[in-house]
């Protein structure tokens, strides 16, 4: 399932001609990793990451956490995990034992599905007003819907440069990632 359609995003910047499509899509197509670096995966999918930790709880890198399908040691001799004992809390991505014993060893390979099950509104809106501000700096007010200058950005967002408008990131904020379990 992808943020954006290229019907949606044409449909957004009022674009009718087929000859742009190829460059709409990688537009789309980029749109992802932006959000996702504020909000968490979006987009459902199996992920693979090496985690590390020891005591009550192991964060995975990559929350919104549905479920964990393996937690394996990467070095010889180590016992995998049974994934039917570990607790998941999805928003922020730590497990834990549910009977509250304590991860020793490591590193792992964790397996999980990461995502949303349904992508939020706000959060498609977010991706279609980023895609029409990333078009219009690209191709100007005339090709972006509208005739504003938003996409004539002065001044840097921390963290994310000229790319990502204010409106953008206050949509995103309700769904903003937790802070990282150290």
């Amino acid at each position: 399932m992808a943020l954006l359609t290229l019907a949606e995003a044409k449909r957004q910047t009022d674009t009718r001609s087929e000859a742009q499509d190829a460059e709409i899509q990688l537009y789309i197509d980029s749109l992802t990793s932006v959000i996702e670096g504020y909000v968490g995966v979006v987009e459902e999918r199996e992920v693979t990451d090496t985690v590390t930790g020891q005591g009550p709880a192991v964060a995975l890198l990559h929350p919104p956490v549905l479920s964990v399908t393996s937690l394996t040691p990467m070095e010889p001799g180590g016992a995998a995990v049974d994934v039917a004992r570990l607790r998941v809390d999805g928003p922020s991505g730590v497990i834990a034992y549910a009977d509250r014993s304590q991860f020793s060893g490591g590193p792992w390979t964790a397996v999980y599905r990461a995502g949303r099950t349904e992508v939020p509104a706000t959060i498609r809106l977010a991706a279609l007003l980023l895609f029409q501000h990333l078009w219009r700096t690209r191709n100007g007010p005339a090709r972006g819907g509208g005739g504003s200058d938003d996409y004539s950005v002065t001044e840097p967002i921390p963290g994310f440069g000229y790319a990502v408008p204010n409106r953008v990131l206050e949509l995103l904020e309700p769904y903003k990632r937790p802070p990282a379990v150290g």
